[in-house]
């Protein structure tokens, strides 16, 4: 099967493979049996999609996405989950326990594809849109406690794009909380150097270096904590290890920031 996306949702392909290709390891780190079933009806290029350390990045972000959101489902067991430009994304059979409400979303040539391969459920939805426009808000419940997901993509919107997202959320529900991959303003000027990015095209639009400006750009947002993803990435290998020691090269890495809004 082939899949056409545009330049920036091709970009869901690099997790799809790289999750894929890390399960079928043997000492595999993360196990995702729904992207190896995927990959095997797509007809794909995987070498360009996984690279060291695009996969390092993808493993060690999968891992402290999933350990955030479930010690935050201890606390909320029945939370509204909205994964915002899912991808082909499969945390949500990671992560349930039986009673959270789940939403998937992303523009509708990634929800096209997704649909090949993910059913709507009793308690997950799909909903096809942009995440800037507010329509989608109205058909997430209210009533519980709210927690956003964005997993690789604030790094493709500008700054006033970011705070048009921050806007459009907080405008609808007033406590949630958000996850949140933030790029290093650096990071974000090198796309055309970026492992596995450079070969879809896309490009990255902001970057920045601390998650307090996020709450200059959303009164009402607190940063609770940010943490680089070479916390784990240090544990993998000698060369994750150097790369997430080395002055100057280790504030290079993604880092994955929680706040809370509303409290």
């Amino acid at each position: 099967m082939k899949v056409k996306l545009g330049t920036v949702q091709e970009t869901m392909l690099i997790p799809l493979v790289i999750k894929a290709s890390e399960t079928q390891r043997p000492k595999a780190r993360i196990r995702d049996k729904k992207a190896v079933e995927i990959l095997e009806q797509l007809e794909l290029d995987t070498d360009k999609y996984d690279k060291f350390m695009s996969h390092e990045g993808v493993v060690a972000r999968t891992i402290m996405f999933d350990r955030a959101l479930k010690s935050y489902l201890q606390q909320y067991p029945d939370a509204v989950c909205v994964n915002l430009g899912c991808g082909l994304d499969s945390r949500f059979s990671r992560v349930d326990n039986g009673s959270i409400l789940w939403y998937d979303i992303d523009l509708p040539d990634a929800i096209a594809v997704r649909k090949q391969f993910f059913q709507e459920e009793e308690r997950v939805r799909l909903i096809e849109g942009s995440i800037l426009e507010p329509d989608w808000t109205r058909l997430v419940k209210k009533g519980r406690k709210v927690i956003f997901i964005a997993e690789g993509i604030l790094m493709y919107f500008t700054r006033e794009q970011v705070k048009a997202l921050l806007g459009v959320i907080s405008q609808e529900f007033t406590d949630y909380i958000l996850l949140a991959e933030l790029m290093p303003l650096a990071a974000a000027r090198m796309s055309k150097h970026h492992d596995t990015v450079k070969n879809t095209g896309a490009v990255f639009s902001w970057g920045t270096d601390s998650g307090k400006e996020l709450e200059q750009l959303c009164p009402g947002l607190k940063l609770i904590k940010e943490n680089s993803f070479n916390d784990v990435m240090k544990g993998f290998t000698f060369r994750g290890w150097l790369m997430g020691t080395l002055p100057k090269i280790k504030d290079m890495n993604d880092r994955l920031a929680v706040f809370q809004y509303g409290q």
